[in-house]
């Protein structure tokens, strides 16, 4: 008799979505800082509170930043940032009205019956400016603290898992040190 343990359907699909594009990407020697700038930025873009907008958010990022990120890995983590967006939104909701002085958003199911009969339209959309402004705020410092906390690891990583069958370094020489031959027709 075989037992199942609830969810260990999970640990396939990490492995599988997770665990295999970092390896990915680990393997085809990206550079540690390139790794380390986008997955804080994949990150912090991930955790903007309005849900369905990161995806979008990143495409724009990579289309600007061109070859200073790394888009697969820029993705990645912006898609594993999406529980870390969920449960955000309402502290930068909060930080968002500390910071502007706004009337606090009641979270309540009373608010809720009131957002959902269009009877609260005003105060939905002052809420989602205070979690934007939350969010506008933290976000260097969020970006700048994922940079300085994942280029160690990405360092350890990127070495521990760059490809040993890689092809040798060809020697790159200068164009002073290319000699053409001429031949006499």
């Amino acid at each position: 008799m075989t037992m199942r343990i609830p969810g260990s359907g999970l640990l396939p699909w990490l492995h599988g979505k997770v665990v295999e594009p970092l390896l990915q990407i680990l393997r085809k020697g990206a550079e540690p800082r390139q790794l380390a700038f986008s997955a804080a930025l994949g990150i912090t873009l991930g955790v903007f509170p309005i849900c369905g907008v990161t995806v979008f958010l990143c495409g724009v990022a990579i289309a600007l930043l061109g070859s200073q990120c790394h888009s697969p890995s820029v993705l990645l983590f912006n898609f594993l940032a999406t529980p870390l967006e969920l449960s955000l939104v309402v502290p930068f909701l909060r930080f968002g009205e500390f910071i502007s002085g706004g009337p606090h958003f009641p979270l309540t199911s009373d608010a809720l019956k009131k957002v959902l009969m269009g009877q609260a339209s005003r105060d939905v959309l002052l809420s989602i400016c205070h979690a934007l402004l939350g969010w506008l705020v933290a976000a260097p410092f969020i970006f700048a603290f994922l940079c300085v906390l994942s280029l160690p690891c990405f360092k350890l990583l990127v070495s521990k898992f760059k490809s040993a069958s890689s092809s040798p370094k060809k020697t790159v020489h200068s164009p002073k040190d290319v000699k053409i031959k001429v031949r006499d027709v």
